[in-house]
Parts: structure tokens; sequence; C-alpha cells
């Protein structure tokens, strides 16, 4: 082979080898910028709760026979630390649950006593709503104790979403058979969430909605329960006011706080 030859063998070599650089490098990055599951999860968490979470709530029970609504004080401290209080109406206020980890008790002001609640409690409904015990103070971590998996993505009320199957992992202390999320594309807003149980059975789907920015972030500020085989209930829970990421003193998770002393 003649010196130009070689010399035009060895810069093709290169410029292929820059090419193949370059393809992967672009492989990787697009790698980075497709989440996994649970990185999605983990954002939906993240942008509901935060790392901590205190604030009022209502929610409004309808079931074809009576309506009320409720107001509340909520505290989280995720994913350990759970205090919900009653403020109205009249007749429920005072009432209150907390959760510290895997325990969790129930304050009834009435009759001035406290009910620890068994693990096997937590699938029962929380005040006659369609939010169960687990829903609300959240026994289980959802990020840690389920595996995440992206099925692919569809549409759901005119926007591309993410389609997440979340199976429990082996042990976990969780309640739910199955949940899938849809997630839409463009922002990682969660806009459903489907509760399965061990059978594969779809229980009830949560909906969210009316996005408005609150202490700071974007998310959904009404969330509505509907229980499959009771289409004509409902729970809808709406955001009056929310912080995030502040301390949360050590003494709200506490019983004596739940006695409210």
């Amino acid at each position: 082979m003649s010196s130009n030859a070689r010399h035009g063998a060895a810069r093709a070599g290169r410029g292929l080898g820059y090419a193949l650089l370059l393809w992967i490098a672009a492989g990787g990055a697009l790698a980075a910028e497709t989440p996994d599951g649970r990185a999605i999860v983990a954002e939906v968490e993240k942008r509901l709760w935060g790392k901590t979470s205190q604030g009022r709530y209502e929610m409004r029970i309808t079931t074809p026979y009576w309506q009320r609504t409720l107001t509340l004080q909520v505290w989280m401290q995720r994913p350990d630390r759970s205090f919900i209080r009653i403020l109205s109406p009249a007749k429920e206020a005072g009432v209150g649950s907390l959760r510290i980890r895997d325990e969790m008790w129930n304050y009834l002001p009435k009759v001035e006593r406290v009910v620890k609640v068994p693990p096997s409690m937590m699938l029962q409904p929380w005040m006659g709503s369609d939010f169960t015990n687990d829903d609300l103070v959240k026994e289980s971590s959802v990020i840690d104790d389920y595996r995440h998996e992206i099925l692919g993505e569809e549409t759901l009320d005119g926007e591309t979403v993410y389609r997440i199957r979340s199976l429990p992992k082996p042990g976990a202390p969780v309640v739910w058979g199955k949940l899938v999320y849809q997630v839409r594309k463009a922002d990682l807003m969660p806009l459903r969430l489907d509760y399965f149980d061990e059978r594969g059975r779809l229980i009830k789907s949560l909906r969210f909605s009316e996005v408005r920015e609150m202490d700071g972030r974007r998310l959904p500020t009404r969330w509505e329960m509907r229980p499959t085989e009771k289409p004509e209930n409902a729970t809808v829970i709406r955001l009056l006011e929310v912080r995030f990421d502040r301390p949360i003193p050590a003494r709200v998770f506490t019983l004596r706080n739940l006695r409210g002393r």
C-alpha cells in the first residue's frame, strides 16, 4: 500500500472512531433524557407531598344517600409520620389520625379515647370516605416498596401520558396488589392512579385535575376517588392551602398532640 493510501485509511479510521464516539454520546444523552418508572413515580410523590407538607384540605364525601364535607389540617413527614386533624364540621371536629412508621392511632374526642388501628384495618374507609386509612396516612412507601415499570405511552383526555405499573416487592408491607399510574409526558403531572387488589381486580381510581401553583410548585388541587363497584360514590379532596419542605416540630407526631393536649 502506498504512503498516501495508508494516510487516507488512517484518517478514515479516525473519522469513523470519532463518529462512533458521537453516536455513543448521543445515545447516552437520549437515555439520560428518558426517565425510568421509579424516577417518574418519585417525581409524582415529590410534587404531591414533598419531603414534608402541611396545610388545609377539604374532603367532600358523596353517596346516593348522604353527603358531607370535612375540613382537615394535615401534616406529613414522609415516609414515616403523618397526622390529620378534622377542623369542621363541629360534629367531627377534633377527630385525629396519627401514624408513626407502621403504627396508627385514631382519637375520638366525644369519648376521649385513643384507638390503635391494627394492620388488618388499613384498607378500611377513613371517616366513611372512599380513601382508606393507608391512602391518607401512607403506611407503605410507594417509591421503595414497589417496582415501577413504564408499560408505554397512551392518550388520556387528549394528553400523551406514560402508563406505569407498580408491583409490590417481595415481603413489602403494602395493601395493594398493583398500582397503575398515568402521568403526563410533557411535565410528569399525575392524571390518574388505579388501585388493584391481589387478584388483579380494579378496586378504585383516583383522578387528578385543576392544576394550580401552590407554595411555588404546580400540582393538581382536586383529587377525586371513585370505587369501581360503587360508581355513584365519590370522595373529592381539594387543596385549600399547603406548604412544602418546611420543618415540622416533633411534638406534632405524638399521642399527646393527638389527644389535643
